[in-house]
């Protein structure tokens, strides 16, 4: 019995590339994204390293790791928005929605997963970069401790 073996061409190799490209290039941004957002929050505040989201590289790692980033990332905002006295109205910001990506994200194989999956990443993305936005607005809005306690105590 022969088994034929079809080698790709040229063409197809190119055009994997180009695919392959165009999925990862947002991906970098994206983790740039996040990388930015825990190096805004002050480092008694991060609940893991900046540099520790790339290691969403990785494959098959990454389906683990991503529930481990979006739960820091929520813990982080979260200090850093009671640090800067920034009201919230989530108990874990960004949490709902990177949870649901993540969720959406293992779930691929399920018909209309993936796009759901892309749609909530994007939704996660930009939620997370709003809290960006703010913590650097706000980051001089910070009262030491015995400030607080002075203003809290005089209301």
């Amino acid at each position: 019995m022969k088994f034929l073996f079809v080698m790709p061409g040229e063409g197809e190799l190119t055009i994997l590339f180009i695919v392959i490209a165009l999925a990862i290039i947002p991906y970098i941004f994206f983790l740039i994204t996040l990388q930015k957002t825990l190096n805004a929050i002050s480092a008694e505040n991060q609940k893991m390293s900046p540099g520790n989201v790339w290691l969403m590289l990785i494959p098959l790692f990454n389906i683990v790791w991503q529930f481990i980033v979006v739960n820091s990332i929520a813990d982080s905002i979260k200090a850093e928005c009671e640090r800067l006295n920034i009201p919230i109205k989530e108990n874990k910001p960004t949490s709902g929605l990177g949870l649901a990506w993540n969720i959406s994200t293992v779930c691929f194989f399920i018909p209309f997963a993936s796009l759901a999956s892309l749609v909530l990443w994007i939704l996660y993305w930009v939620k997370v970069n709003e809290f960006k936005n703010l913590i650097i607005t706000n980051k001089d809005n910070y009262m030491l401790d015995a400030e607080k306690q002075i203003f809290n105590t005089a209301t």
